[in-house]
């Protein structure tokens, strides 16, 4: 890859590519559930009150990223030491099995397990993004993230837009399924298995991936490792990355939006499935996915000819700003859309998702190349499996969190004060407010080149 480097200083098309692709495949399964996330619970019959299904939703939607919080540091280690390869592969691998198993749950703890293992095995994260950047020139490597981040948010929005259309196949398309077929007895396996399917084909081409890290075990090896030994050992130490405040106020940043931004899409799908005698909106699981779908479809459409002139006009600082600004009207805006039917309820609604998942994908770039930025190449891997750690603990929280918020705001729809779903979008805005005050200074402290 480096003797790559050193005789094409063009953009690594094939490389950014296999990029692309492993984290829209990794990304999918994180949730694809949410779409039909209320009627599973209902299903497996573990709420015993209608009331009840967010609460549980919340624990089951929460159960992946506790794994991945756990296991994040285990495999940025692993990859250090064995390369950055094998992680990748064998974490598409697991996405096949346990995302596979999941469709096939029938019971509750069964749906908790294999959510857990799902995260726990899919080390993915840090690693590609190690990766993206080790591809790359270092004018590219803003290229490279952006891309790990818009195939990432790419996949966030478009796996539940597979899991509203796909979920249910024989109550959405009697005409192709039949209740006693293996999909009427499992009626979320097809949106599962077809994401596994995709995730197999992305395995197989695994095998085409160059590595990036390499160990040395011959004799000319080991003498440039005891060279370059010695050459640290007259470097001065490095700065330890915990008192690295650029780097930790990014960190602590991202993890703000990481949070809103789950809690988001779970309360914006259990939010339009639910009766709207509770302030929902009565859609259907394949309604929630025509609304995905369109915000998915709007973010490539931005990444493709947007992004590249917002990033060089306003830069990373205030792509992070402006952003959070701008979604909070729009949350604001949702409770009330509850009042609106027809094409008075469609208009606003596609455009505000449309436009939040825009918002979100922009300042989620922006605190990435903060971070990468605020440390020396050779601890990039580390800082980003810091942050993926801190991320997916975040992102562990948000989903239980907003369940049982979710389901204590349904059981006070005559309250004086935020009756019902409006208490909801106030707690969601006031976390987008929160991350909004700390990209400002003094908290908020920049790399030097953005200053």
């Amino acid at each position: 890859m480096d003797k790559k480097k050193e005789t094409h200083k063009g953009i690594p098309y094939k490389e950014l590519l296999f990029v692309g692709i492993t984290s829209f495949a990794s990304a999918l399964p994180i949730t694809s559930l949410f779409p039909f996330l209320y009627f599973m619970i209902r299903d497996l019959h573990v709420a015993q009150r209608e009331e009840d299904i967010g609460f549980y939703a919340g624990f089951l939607g929460a159960s992946y990223m506790i794994g991945r919080g756990i296991a994040s540091v285990f495999w940025g280690i692993i990859a250090d030491r064995i390369g950055r390869k094998p992680v990748i592969a064998f974490s598409i691998f697991s996405v096949i099995v346990f995302n596979t198993l999941f469709g096939l749950s029938v019971k509750y703890w069964m749906a908790i397990a294999t959510r857990f293992l799902l995260g726990a095995l899919n080390g993915f994260l840090a690693p590609v993004k190690a990766y993206s950047i080790e591809v790359c020139q270092p004018e590219q490597q803003a290229l490279g993230i952006s891309i790990v981040n818009t195939a990432w948010g790419m996949g966030v929005i478009i796996g539940p837009a597979i899991g509203g259309y796909l979920a249910q196949p024989a109550k959405q398309y009697p005409n192709l399924f039949h209740e006693n077929s293996v999909f009427g007895r499992f009626p979320y396996l097809l949106p599962c298995i077809s994401i596994s399917l995709f995730a197999t084909l992305v395995f197989i081409s695994c095998a085409w991936l160059p590595e990036t890290l390499h160990k040395h075990k011959d004799i000319e090896g080991a003498l440039e490792m005891v060279e370059a030994s010695t050459t640290q050992h007259k470097e001065p130490p490095k700065k330890s990355l915990l008192k690295n405040w650029p780097l930790m106020s990014s960190i602590i940043t991202y993890c703000v939006f990481s949070l809103h931004d789950t809690a988001y899409v779970e309360i914006f799908s259990l939010w339009t499935v639910s009766n709207r005698k509770y302030g929902g909106l009565s859609f259907s699981s394949k309604d929630v996915g025509q609304v995905l779908t369109a915000a998915g479809a709007s973010l490539l459409v931005y990444q493709l000819f947007a992004y590249r002139w917002v990033d060089k006009t306003i830069g990373p600082i205030h792509s992070i700003r402006i952003p959070s600004a701008l979604s909070i009207p729009i949350i604001a805006a949702y409770p009330f859309m509850t009042h609106l039917s027809g094409i008075r309820l469609g208009v606003p609604l596609y455009i505000a998702a449309m436009l939040k998942s825009v918002f979100a994908i922009t300042r989620v770039t922006g605190t990435c190349l903060l971070q990468n930025n605020a440390v020396p190449q050779e601890q990039r891997g580390a800082a980003n499996g810091i942050a993926t750690t801190a991320m997916s603990l975040s992102k562990a929280f948000a989903p239980a969190g907003a369940g049982i918020i979710f389901s204590w705001a349904q059981k006070r729809q005559h309250a004086a004060f935020f009756p019902g779903d409006q208490m909801v979008f106030l707690l969601l805005n006031l976390t987008e407010v929160i991350g909004l005050i700390l990209a400002f200074k003094p908290f908020l402290v920049v790399p030097p080149q953005y200053k």
